[in-house]
């Protein structure tokens, strides 16, 4: 297993492109992107649980509904969440896609990603969807990172390779997020694509198993997002053995996959909306897994702890108060707590009460870019990780004029 450059165009066999299409007021930023594969792909995907969903979360299911995919089609600064004719919009992108490439309307996947409740004109995507197949490359991937951005301030993209039966494989992914993300089945848009041969069956039950532990385990500002999907297309072009059933190589599937999510994990977060800092928080000792991933999570999502951080204040109260209001089963007077970066650690809790610690070189550790928040509850053998970011001021501004 080892990290490699190509984002989701790594995987033999897919192209990839990003454009300017003029839904975005400023020209400098892409705005439509677009993921093919050379040949027909296993497809599965999450969806976000919000009631409210986005028109193409719906249209995507209904097309993938057959296991079978081709091409991605995404579009920013959009959402086309809430409106009349969402749906229509929706097939109609997917219509464009196969007017310009050949491939079927309902072999693509379909996701926009922007302001909710604003009507999305079809005109300006179909006007530029000859710029945007042109350009389709096997070294695409970064354009099409970038068109799906919104309030992103890097694009995100990661690849991975690794061998089943034999046979190279390799994975690679992009994602959007930044901002109204607390997902509670996958997160914002993350497009992952993968060489590897592996049944549509295997390839939901992979994903459906891996983001309980990633995705789910992400949150930014506590806002489940209308359009959060992850999606994944395999096309077995490495040439391995498809993987049918458990075992070895869905074993090593899985490896590679979660390898891939948990980098796209710490990515999002640490490019939280405003944030200065990157958080992880581990919970280690607990009785059962979802104690632990309960508490975690918890402090992770802590509005107080959040802002202690950007403060660099080693506030250790405030994570004790999220784990105890968290519902975890844990036994309170167990709890170590101790901050950790790359100035080093320092312990701030045992057994429920503080211990005498130096403030400055707390603050020291705490003023670094990543931050782990490190918590023993017990001598259980579950642990669990979860991702966030700072509270700052900025994200409130962001927020407080995001749509006008």
């Amino acid at each position: 297993m080892k990290l490699i450059s190509g984002g989701v165009c790594a995987a033999k066999g897919f192209k990839a492109n990003g454009v300017h299409c003029g839904i975005r007021k400023n020209h400098t930023k892409k705005d439509l992107a677009l993921i093919v594969s050379d040949v027909p792909a296993a497809a599965a995907a999450v969806y976000t649980t919000n009631l409210v969903k986005g028109a193409p979360l719906l249209v995507t299911k209904e097309n993938i509904a057959n296991g079978t995919a081709q091409a991605v089609i995404c579009n920013s600064g959009n959402a086309n969440t809430c409106n009349w004719n969402g749906i229509q919009i929706a097939q109609d992108m997917c219509g464009l896609v196969e007017k310009a490439t050949g491939i079927a309307a309902s072999d693509v996947v379909v996701a926009s990603t922007g302001v909710i409740g604003q009507v999305l004109d079809i005109t300006p995507i179909a006007e530029h969807m000859a710029e945007l197949t042109e350009g389709l490359s096997y070294e695409g991937s970064l354009n099409a990172a970038q068109a799906i951005m919104t309030t992103d301030t890097i694009s995100k993209e990661i690849a991975v390779e690794f061998t089943v039966g034999g046979k190279t494989c390799r994975m690679g992914g992009i994602a959007k997020g930044s901002g109204m993300i607390h997902p509670n089945m996958a997160t914002m848009l993350v497009f992952i694509t993968t060489d590897c041969a592996i049944s549509p069956a295997m390839l939901q039950k992979a994903l459906s198993h891996d983001i309980t532990n990633t995705f789910n385990m992400l949150s930014i500002d506590g806002d489940t997002s209308t359009n959060d999907m992850v999606t994944v297309l395999a096309n077995g072009m490495a040439g391995n053995a498809e993987i049918t059933c458990e075992g070895d190589d869905f074993a090593v599937f899985m490896k590679a996959l979660n390898t891939l999510t948990i980098s796209l994990c710490r990515t999002i977060a640490g490019d939280g909306e405003g944030a200065t800092k990157l958080l992880e928080c581990t919970v280690t000792g607990a009785d059962t897994l979802e104690a632990a991933k309960t508490a975690a999570k918890s402090v992770i999502c802590s509005s107080l702890l959040k802002a202690a951080m950007f403060g660099a204040d080693a506030n250790w109260g405030r994570v004790l108060c999220a784990i105890g209001y968290s519902g975890a089963d844990v036994d309170v007077s167990k709890v170590d707590v101790s901050f950790r970066s790359a100035k080093g650690e320092i312990a701030v809790c045992k057994d429920g009460a503080g211990i005498p610690f130096s403030e400055e070189i707390a603050k020291e550790i705490l003023l670094e870019k990543e931050i782990d928040i490190l918590i023993s509850v017990g001598n259980g053998p579950y642990s669990a990780s979860a991702w966030g970011c700072d509270l700052t001021y900025d994200y409130v501004k962001i927020n407080g004029d995001y749509r006008t």
